[in-house]
């Protein structure tokens, strides 16, 4: 069964992790949970004693940890947190492996990070910590990489999930990520499309039949319960997975995606560099990776 109790959202006080935090404040609403917002200092560079001493190191600690402090009060205050049940924490460390090692021992549910950090990274390249931690979290991640939008102090909720775009190759990665897109498009009330994409390979079938067939099967993916909750649109195309996903999400206005990957000890840098990769670092809207 789905839950989704426990929401961290690592921040580097970039506009894209400004972003992924009202994301995460948006799913805290929509569901009871909690909020963990987690900054993690990394290691200062560590010089022979006789130039650098370990009450210097520990003084920069300090400085650098009341310096967070400050800055993740700005960001609370900027949007109100009185229906929100969250909790500040403050890390040393590497820092995929500090976010990673915390979603394990909180058995987190979710983790909704920025996908180009502090360090200007473009969209040519993921930032090296989003990437890894899409790639290993156990947990579903959602990857933020639009900036965070300047809206009226009087608009509670920044964050509008409408359409929600789920993309299938009909393969064992699929159930649980479709789990986490109704479960998602009910309680956002969203529209969602059931796109699968195919790749042709000069088969038997002509391309309009082979349409008609997916088309069924993807109809075939949706309990009762859930045609009565939200509108189910199916979809097919033709052509590379990522460019047609991506030019779907635009022509429909799509808010949210969501794609099931393959459980962590299967996942290789090659593997994630595909559709998953290309999509998460192209898209103009968030993407939500659910590991099988």
């Amino acid at each position: 069964m789905l839950k989704m109790q426990r929401i961290l959202c690592p921040v580097d006080f970039s506009e894209f992790s400004d972003r992924a935090y009202e994301y995460a404040l948006s799913f805290a609403r929509h569901f009871g949970a909690k909020v963990f917002v987690q900054h993690v200092t990394e290691p200062v560079v560590v010089l022979p004693r006789m130039y650098v001493s370990p009450q210097l190191i520990d003084q920069v600690y300090a400085e650098q940890d009341a310096g967070a402090e400050e800055k993740i009060h700005e960001l609370t205050a900027k949007r109100s947190l009185k229906d929100v049940e969250y909790e500040v924490v403050l890390d040393r460390g590497p820092v995929a492996d500090s976010i990673l090692q915390f979603a394990e021992d909180k058995d987190i549910d979710l983790i909704a990070i920025g996908t180009h950090g502090r360090r200007g990274l473009d969209r040519i390249v993921l930032g090296s910590v989003t990437e890894r931690v899409l790639r290993t979290a156990r947990c579903p991640v959602l990857g933020v990489h639009n900036p965070a939008q300047v809206t009226p102090e009087t608009q509670e909720e920044p964050v509008q999930i409408r359409k929600i775009l789920f993309c299938t190759d009909f393969s064992d990665n699929s159930p649980r990520a479709l789990e986490y897109a109704f479960f998602l498009a009910c309680q956002y009330k969203a529209e969602i499309s059931l796109l699968h994409v195919l790749e042709r390979s000069g088969g038997s079938k002509s391309l309009e039949a082979e349409k008609q067939d997916t088309l069924e099967r993807l109809h075939s993916l949706t309990p009762d319960d859930v045609q009565r909750c939200v509108t189910v649109a199916p979809a097919v195309r033709a052509g590379q997975p990522y460019q047609e996903i991506l030019e779907h999400a635009t022509e429909n206005q799509t808010d949210l995606i969501v794609l099931g990957v393959r459980g962590r000890n299967a996942i290789n840098l090659a593997l994630f560099g595909s559709t998953t990769y290309r999509v998460t670092q192209l898209g103009s809207c968030p993407v939500l990776v659910v590991r099988t």
